[in-house]
């Protein structure tokens, strides 16, 4: 059976751990696992064959931290070739024995939030998976990401050079979140839009603690769905690290999700072949359920899903140039503050979604549109819908968008087919469809609908689902012909009852030339809700319209309590009226400092630095700016972000913001209380380990808070990192870990630390790590986020020098 119709029919088991076994077997604090491929490949064959004896049927091979961010192309290509080569000697040509490509992250975040490029990430990725590939892989096996974008960057990489299957795993936090704020959900439809074969989880936490995640999978999922939980948490006994779940456990509890859908499973971080051995026992008799597809429309961006058809979805039009003189000139001068101001805006009015178009005279579209793709994911977490009728720049924007998109649009002409459908096919998205051809739009219901069967017709020829497609039967205006609005409102009855498919209206057309237009636009759309309408592409900023969407939720039951339909009305101009004197503030009167702290809170780094820069032309003084509006607002994010309502994208563009008004106000030599009364914090990622995302996070924000932070980098050796502390006289140190082989490392170097600088406090953090670890190997405190490393360098800096 080959391994694809293995992992379909299920249950396909897999590997283990392998850091934790060359531990045992002699590999040193900070050494790379993936070195040994070349210096000691019996061990490594050893360890392959014990789980092939135990019953995995795809062994990963040792290339987990194989990357040309850390070593040659030349040393890359011959350890790749190594580790399959060990795999291969380990397998004997048995049958349902297959080997993995594993890939894992390059241990950097991608712009904007970090330095690597999404280009350049993916041709880093796709050199690897051509050596895997061209050496013997059956497969690629992308784990451990914890970046939405990264995951997206290997995947595509994957896909576009090779013909192999393609697993992606990724690590979430107990909250149920990557890192970077992605949800099961999202990442689902993300990764089947792009093609991979079978998606899930790995790493982080226990089988139990996972087992709530891998069952979002399994509901959202259409490919099958892969499970590769720890052994527990880790602990330090007698100076080793051992695990808290037992191979009798552990296997039960993946056991009990196999009825529930899952197909692919084996064991991460502190697993052996035993663990193995008794997964396949307890598991290997159980049949899951025949995978029944999802049938929903959706579309997400990096942490957020929406889903077209089930309730009506608000798609903010705001972000497009026609008839909006202010926003061609600032797409023309390339001014992307208005632009993410006014993504912001009908964010906070209820836009659910929203619309994209930068199509203008004298610009670079595809340029454009890719960059405000880019900085408006970096600003929100709305999904996007992509419009533009250039292919080109809807291949750049679709290939960067951190998600699935909405893709406005496609139509009845065979070349406009020709060209969308493919890209819709490589990289995933739910795609608005008009219907208009070669003739025009036809004058009739009938006439719309015929050229939707069409699409649908050539759509199945790409293997595109119809759920995947929305129709949009287009709004005339019934100033220029009295039947527009029943014939749009017909044709859309049509296509819903005979196609099934959702359906879409740009609902500002049907008053176009006519005086009080909203009036006449709310009451279109709410025809237009009656008769089926999935989404409408509307102003939210209007009261009129926003209202009539929102009373036909609360009509239609779709609104529990009337809540949204009282808070929409507790916010109407009305009430704003009726306030007391002085409570409210008409709108576009904020003064500099407000308007800061906003920009701050909402990361718009320019918008930052600008109002930053006029207040302090104004007269306002630096410390007074710092004091009452830059470290509130951060205060505000930070808040935030300790209570799971924000994610780390949105905490570092806060932090960029702060950091933009803070050169503001250092260019005027202005140095601040709160700086003055900050301690030195020394950050570095301990030997072996070369992943510095976590540590480059707090160093911002420590920054941010007016520490001042000295960071040695990754792969540092306990010896320097002392240096450094005693050198600096530095009261705090910062040490992140994220591979389970580098903790020892880290023990050393706290251990050290205490010995000869007694005044410093060490604070530790990674994902490998818990409270109880970091209890264990003695630390002063435990970072379980960027945050709550900042609370601890607070406590530490008021208490003063640790006492030895």
């Amino acid at each position: 059976m080959s391994l694809t119709e293995l992992m379909k029919k299920g249950p396909l088991f897999l590997d283990g751990g392998m850091g934790s076994l060359l531990q045992a077997q002699g590999l040193m604090p900070g050494e790379a696992p993936e070195t040994w491929n070349l210096t000691h490949p019996e061990k490594i064959t050893a360890i392959h064959r014990a789980y092939y004896e135990a019953g995995s049927q795809l062994v990963m091979a040792n290339t987990f931290g194989v990357h040309p961010l850390r070593y040659s192309l030349d040393e890359c290509e011959r350890m790749i070739r190594a580790a399959i080569n060990c795999v291969k000697a380990a397998r004997e040509e048995k049958e349902e024995r297959f080997i993995g490509l594993d890939v894992g992250p390059c241990g950097k975040l991608l712009k904007p939030l970090g330095t690597v490029d999404f280009e350049e990430a993916v041709g880093y990725y796709a050199q690897i998976i051509r050596m895997g590939a061209g050496n013997g892989a059956d497969c690629i096996f992308i784990e451990t990401m914890n970046d939405s974008q990264e995951t997206r960057a290997a995947l595509l990489a994957a896909k576009e050079n090779c013909d192999l299957p393609v697993f992606v795993s990724n690590a979430y936090g107990s909250d149920g979140k990557l890192m970077t704020g992605g949800t099961p959900e999202a990442m689902v439809a993300m990764l089947e839009g792009l093609g991979a074969d079978a998606v899930g989880v790995n790493c982080s936490l226990g089988p139990e603690a996972l087992a709530p995640i891998v069952e979002r999978y399994l509901a959202a999922a259409s490919v099958p769905v892969l499970m590769k939980p720890n052994a527990g948490l880790p602990e330090v006994k007698d100076g080793k690290t051992v695990y808290s779940v037992m191979p009798e456990e552990f296997s039960e509890q993946i056991a009990a999700l196999v009825p529930k859908g899952l197909r692919i499973m084996g064991g991460c971080c502190g697993t052996t072949p035993e663990y193995i051995r008794t997964l396949r026992e307890t598991a290997g008799n159980i049949v899951p359920p025949r995978i029944t597809p999802a049938s929903g429309t959706v579309i997400a961006s990096r942490s957020r899903t929406v889903e077209l058809g089930k309730d009506p979805v608000i798609i903010g039009e705001r972000i497009n140039p026609t008839g909006k003189k202010r926003l061609r000139q600032a797409l023309q001068d390339g001014d992307m503050a208005y632009i993410l101001n006014e993504a912001i805006a009908q964010e906070e009015r209820g836009a659910e979604v929203l619309d994209v178009n930068v199509g203008t005279p004298g610009i670079d579209e595809a340029e454009m549109l890719c960059r405000a793709v880019e900085e408006l994911q970096a600003i929100t977490d709305l999904p996007l819908q992509l419009d533009t009728a250039d292919p080109q720049a809807m291949e750049r924007a679709l290939r960067r968008y951190n998600g699935k998109a909405m893709i406005n649009s496609v139509n009845g002409k065979q070349e406009v087919m020709d060209a969308v459908f493919p890209l819709v096919k490589k990289y995933g998205g739910a795609l608005v469809a008009l219907t208009l051809d070669e003739e025009g739009i036809p004058q009739t219901a009938e006439g719309r609908f015929a050229i939707a069967e069409r699409i649908l017709a050539e759509a199945e020829k790409y293997g595109i689902n119809r759920k995947e497609i929305l129709f949009d039967p287009l709004t005339m205006t019934v100033s220029a012909d009295p039947s527009a609005a029943r014939v749009t409102l017909d044709a859309l009855r049509m296509i819903r009852e005979k196609t099934g498919c959702g359906t879409v209206l740009g609902v500002s057309n049907v008053s176009f030339g006519l005086p009080a237009r909203e009036v006449l636009g709310s009451i279109f759309l709410t025809m237009a809700l009656q008769t089926g309408l999935s989404a409408a592409i509307m102003n939210p900023l209007s009261d009129a319209m926003r209202g009539a969407m929102i009373s036909y939720r609360t009509l239609t039951e779709r609104d529990a309590n009337c809540e949204e339909y009282i808070r929409f009305a507790d916010a109407l101009p009305a009430k704003a009226a009726a306030a007391p004197a002085g409570t409210a503030k008409a709108a576009g009167t904020e003064s500099q400092p407000q308007g800061l702290r906003r920009a701050v809170v909402k990361g718009l780094c320019r918008e930052a630095g600008r109002l930053a820069r006029e207040a302090l032309e104004a007269g306002t003084a630096g410390l007074e700016l710092i004091q009452k509006e830059i470290i509130p607002a951060l205060d505000e994010v930070g808040k935030g972000f300790e209570e799971k309502r924000i994610y780390l994208p949105q905490l570092m563009m806060s932090a960029e913001a702060a950091e933009s008004a803070f050169k503001e106000v250092k260019a005027r030599s202005v140095r601040t209380e709160n700086q003055k009364n900050r301690c030195r914090v020394v950050v570095a990622t301990v030997k072996g380990d070369v992943h510095d995302i976590g540590k480059n996070i707090v160093k911002l924000l420590l920054e941010n808070y007016g520490f001042e932070v000295t960071d040695l980098g990754k792969d540092v050796p306990p010896e320097e990192v002392l240096a450094a502390v005693e050198r600096l006289h530095a009261p705090v140190c910062g040490l992140s870990a994220l591979m389970t082989t580098t903790v020892p490392a880290m023990a050393e170097t706290v251990e050290l630390i205490h010995e000869k600088a007694p005044w410093c406090r060490v604070m530790v953090g990674g994902a490998v790590l818990t409270e109880d670890f970091a209890r264990e190997i003695d630390a002063d405190g435990y970072g379980k986020d960027a945050m709550a490393s900042v609370r601890l360098a607070e406590r530490f800096a008021e208490e003063g020098d640790r006492k030895a």
